[in-house]
């Protein structure tokens, strides 16, 4: 075995430096041991930015060549670079699909040079590769060549690379295992043998597979002669069978030609008393026409009469239709009329609430104006220190005044927090009342469509994780104005569509199929809403002249959605442009079809598709019955909800507020009540007796005017209440 000229590294760090050790001629049949080449054997191989090699030249043996070295230093790069050099596919080796991932990483371009033992002039073979368009550049010998002459040049040299028996990388060692006996012997007649070795056999296979098939047709023809012998023998009773049956057929024939004359005969027999039947019945259907006369003009007479009862019958319609909203008018007046006087009483109740209140307050007022009336009579008399007494209990009265103040305003906060916290309930009902509605929505949602009402469960939970705004599906996001008129929403909007969630931007939308249906494996539609609003668009003709063919409205009227919903239907299914008829417009439909151009129409309970050929230009038309609603049937009214939303902000805001008032006044109170007794405790230390008769006094009189204000304020609520 001769050893390759430049020795392998077993360190990745060298391997990527690699420079030839020493030149040799171009042409060089017999290595250095004096071992002579065959013809297509490699006498050298040179990499530069090749997968670990900076550069690299080696100069093989003439007999077998063995690389040793340890994991990684590059025995599997030589390999590679044997099998692209002979115009080998990346497929052979089985590590990268691109020939551009050949090239050492950092470099942009790589080269491979073969050269090959031949009897005329050594054959060098050259490819550049390069990572920016992964191609390749060929040369032989120096000049520029195509991957199809270096193919040819191979297999003159019969140097086969994809063949397993002759060039077997590691990665095919697997699929060289597989390989049956036949196979095997195959390739080792295309590796060692000469090339008509192969085609000898292939032949050779070829014509036994002839031979096969000739004897299996001789057999069958044999089989079929016999079977066709035995069928001339049975054929041999079908022919006389047929001559007995000629006789017949003939006999036959003479028959049919003597059968119109007895048909004849007998059909002017028929004939004859059909006619003598007609004229009789002509006579009775007289007599019947003159009987009947005055049953006839009867008839036409009710008919007329029930014609103008059905006119009449219409007007009355019309009538209790207009009595009917008139009550709904009444009904609601009464209903606030109801809620006034419900007000009202409310009002007199806590107006009775107060007077309780302040009936107890003058009671213990009086009770207390007593008390300080006994300890005043017993108490001496100072008039000494009277004027240092009178600033004190003038201090002292101010405190008390403040604190009187402070109650009322207190117990008034306290009623007006009783009547927001009422206010708020109330409105929180029909809050809750409204969500019952959609609840039933999304209870249809669930039952049809459990995937979709998961994955709304979960952006509802996780609606932080997306730059926009994603909205529900389309069935939950729209409202009709009058639940009669789902039916034209759900046959003209795709159920797909109507399940699905609308997105405001691409990203989003990515972002949100990507966990629903890739991560849940959730069914989970998604569409985005178009970038230039369409919500606004307008029909091509206003409904005003439409309406003398029976339409009442656009489509886009019946309903209320978001603005980037109603973009994405107006933009996808013309909403805007859809007229809805009635019974008026199915009567005279073609006279509709045929003036207003319109492509769509819905008419009471039917669906009507305008289309014109492009060959003849013809209109042609087709209608469908409407399928009845399902799922927008509940009628949420979505001003209400609105107003009702911001209601309950504002009485939130209003309770806040009053919470913060009443802490802030209480405060203020609990600081009066230290004042109060720091003034009571230096008027008791400093004046004693006479401190304590003043006091009492100032107090009394301070009850009394409070009492008096109680009587006062009493007198003015009964008016008020009289006066209610």
């Amino acid at each position: 075995m001769a050893a390759p000229k430049r020795k392998v590294s077993s360190q990745r760090d060298a391997a990527s430096k690699r420079v030839s050790s020493g030149s040799r001629p171009v042409e060089q049949e017999v290595d250095r041991t004096g071992c002579h080449f065959v013809e297509g054997a490699i006498v050298r191989i040179k990499m530069e930015n090749f997968l670990t090699y900076d550069s690299c030249e080696i100069f093989p043996g003439a007999n077998l060549n063995m690389i040793v070295g340890a994991n990684g230093t590059g025995k599997s790069s030589i390999v590679c670079a044997i099998c692209l050099g002979l115009a080998g596919k990346t497929s052979f080796i089985g590590r990268g699909d691109k020939v551009g991932l050949y090239v050492k990483r950092g470099s942009n371009r790589g080269s491979i040079e073969l050269e090959l033992c031949r009897r005329s002039k050594n054959l060098i073979i050259s490819r550049e590769i390069s990572v920016a368009n992964n191609q390749s550049t060929w040369q032989i010998n120096g000049e520029h060549a195509t991957q199809k002459m270096v193919e040819e040049h191979t297999a003159a040299l019969n140097i086969q690379v994809g063949n397993l028996c002759q060039f077997l990388p590691q990665e095919k060692v697997g699929e060289f295992a597989k390989m049956s006996k036949i196979e095997l012997l195959e390739a080792t007649e295309k590796s060692v043998g000469p090339p008509e070795m192969y085609k000898f056999h292939s032949d050779l296979k070829n014509y036994r597979e002839k031979e096969k098939e000739l004897e299996n047709t001789c057999k069958e023809k044999s089989v079929a002669l016999e079977k066709m012998k035995q069928r001339n023998e049975r054929s041999e009773q079908d022919v006389q069978r047929y001559y007995e049956r000629q006789r017949h057929l003939d006999k036959i024939k003479m028959l049919e030609r003597k059968r119109p004359w007895v048909e004849y005969e007998a059909a002017r027999q028929e004939h004859e008393e059909v006619k003598h039947l007609r004229e009789q019945l002509k006579q009775e259907l007289k007599a019947l026409k003159e009987s009947v006369a005055p049953v006839t003009r009867r008839i036409q007479v009710v008919e007329r009469q029930c014609r103008e009862q059905e006119a009449k019958v219409k007007e009355k319609g019309s009538e209790i239709k207009k009595i009917s909203q008139e009550c709904k008018q009444k009904q609601d007046l009464l209903e606030r009329k109801d809620k006034e006087v419900e007000e009202v009483q409310q009002n007199l109740r806590m107006k009775n609430d107060e007077e309780i209140d302040r009936q107890k307050r003058i009671s213990n007022t009086k009770k207390m104006i007593d008390d300080l009336q006994n300890e005043l009579n017993a108490t001496g008399n100072y008039d000494h220190v009277q004027p240092e007494i009178d600033q004190i209990s003038t201090a002292l009265r101010k405190v008390q005044e403040e604190k009187g103040a402070i109650d009322t305003e207190k117990a008034e906060l306290r009623r007006e927090k009783e009547n927001l916290e009422k206010e708020k309930k109330k409105v929180m009902a029909n809050i809750k009342r409204l969500e019952d509605m959609m609840n039933f929505k999304e209870a249809k949602l669930r039952d049809r469509f459990k995937d979709t009402y998961n994955a709304v469960l979960w952006l509802r939970e996780n609606r932080d994780k997306f730059r926009g705004h994603i909205y529900e599906p389309i069935m939950l996001e729209l409202n009709m104005k009058d639940s009669r008129n789902a039916k034209y929403v759900e046959n003209h909007i795709s159920l797909n569509d109507l399940r699905a969630f609308v997105c405001v931007n691409m990203e989003d939308m990515d972002i949100f199929l990507r966990e629903v249906r890739d991560t849940q494996r959730l069914k989970v539609n998604a569409v985005c809403a178009p970038s230039i609003s369409a919500a606004g668009k307008r029909p091509t003709r206003p409904i005003q002249e439409l309406q003398n063919y029976g339409f009442v409205s656009y489509l886009r009227e019946l309903i209320d959605a978001p603005e980037p919903v109603m973009s994405f239907l107006c933009e996808q299914y013309r909403v805007y442009d859809v007229p809805i008829g009635t019974a008026k417009t199915k009567s005279m439909i073609e006279k509709v079809i045929k003036e207003t151009q319109l492509r769509q129409i819905y008419t009471g309970d039917e669906r009507y598709s305008v289309k014109k050929s492009a060959y003849s230009n013809k209109t042609v038309s087709s209608n469908t019955a409407l399928r009845n609603a399902q799922f927008l049937l509940v009628q949420v009214d979505v001003e209400e909800r609105r107003r009702l939303d911001d209601q309950a902000k504002g009485i939130t805001a209003k309770l806040n507020a009053v919470e913060s008032r009443i802490a802030e006044i209480s405060e203020t109170y609990r600081h009066l009540e230290r004042k109060d007794n720091e003034l009571r405790t230096k008027k008791k230390r400093t004046f004693g007796d006479e401190e304590q008769k003043k006091a009492i006094r100032t107090k009394n009189q301070h009850k009394e005017r409070q009492s008096q204000a109680d009587g006062d304020g009493h007198q003015q609520s009964s008016r008020g209440r009289t006066k209610s």
